[in-house]
């Protein structure tokens, strides 16, 4: 197996045609084709379905394909890192980021590696944190925030910060407003809350369960901070979350955040990297610089409901 026909490979996949594949990696068609028949002959198995609309994985091919993803990156991170002077970090760091986190990091990130890692190219993911640990695992992305929920010793990990959890619903009076509820009040609640294992869910459902409570009364799942943001909006029902995902909403009244108390609901995040796959000089440039940027954002108040780990 060579690097080239993993090249190849994914060109097919992207573009869905053999030709336009030709065209995009500058070969011909034929010798394309004989290189896949290669590949397929080292594999023991077919990788794509022809047909007249163009090409398609098999089962084979959808799973070899985040493998060819993986091996490529990391070939491409080795001559980074020869290449790169320590100084001045260069190369591609792909950063996956929650749903739930991505208001408050994202933006400020990308500022700041722009400005401090010019030769760094940032690539921001926005994924479901189940999807996260498994494209960190195999080297699709590079690093991750992730929830410390006890499951990521496979990881280098390290911790950023502590956010509080709120019931997040819709504007009542304010002659109803509360400055907390317990737990146990909230948890009994009809709740819309991330599908397990994603987001806070397992967060929450541990916290009922050292607390001696029962599980949250759940009435939808909703894994997407979107939907569940128009959902809030629209009057239907209430979450658990953190404020950042619901800055806008709650600054202008739209929506309400009660802190969750007796005991307090929070959760832990981490920066995560492969805890198998070295990491290139670009990655851990921005690895320093996410811990530095985090720190700034919770010691000047931007990220709102967070304190950093002492």
């Amino acid at each position: 197996m060579e690097l080239r026909q993993l090249r190849y490979f994914l060109a097919i996949a992207d573009s869905g045609s053999f030709s336009k594949a030709a065209e995009r990696v500058f070969i011909a068609q034929s010798a394309l084709s004989h290189q896949m028949a290669q590949l397929e002959d080292e594999l023991g198995a077919p990788l794509f379905h022809r047909s007249r609309r163009g090409v398609e994985l098999t089962e084979a091919g959808s799973r070899f394909h985040p493998h060819a993803v993986s091996i490529l990156r990391q070939a491409d991170e080795a001559v980074a890192s020869a290449r790169s002077d320590s100084a001045a970090p260069s190369g591609k760091v792909v950063f996956g980021i929650p749903h739930s986190v991505s208001n408050a990091l994202a933006l400020p990130l990308l500022r700041a590696v722009r400005q401090q890692l010019p030769q760094v190219q940032l690539e921001l993911t926005e994924e479901l944190t189940g999807n996260l640990s498994k494209q960190l695992r195999t080297g699709q992305i590079q690093l991750a925030v992730l929830f410390d929920d006890g499951q990521l010793s496979e990881f280098a990990s390290t911790p950023l910060l502590i956010e509080q959890l709120y019931l997040i619903e819709p504007a009542q009076d304010a002659k109803k407003r509360r400055v907390s509820i317990p737990l146990k009040q909230a948890l009994a609640l009809p709740l819309t809350l991330p599908a397990h294992p994603h987001g806070v869910r397992p967060t929450i459902d541990h916290a009922a369960a050292r607390a001696g409570l029962a599980p949250p009364q759940v009435e939808a799942d909703i894994s997407s901070i979107s939907i569940l943001r128009t959902t809030l909006l629209a009057g239907l029902g209430r979450t658990l979350l953190p404020l950042m995902p619901f800055q806008h909403e709650i600054g202008s009244g739209l929506l309400q955040a009660t802190k969750v108390s007796s005991p307090p609901l929070t959760r832990t995040l981490a920066l995560c990297a492969s805890g198998h796959i070295p990491g290139s000089g670009a990655s851990k440039a921005v690895e320093r610089l996410t811990h530095a940027l985090v720190r700034e954002l919770c010691n000047t108040g931007q990220w709102q409901g967070a304190s950093l780990l002492r």
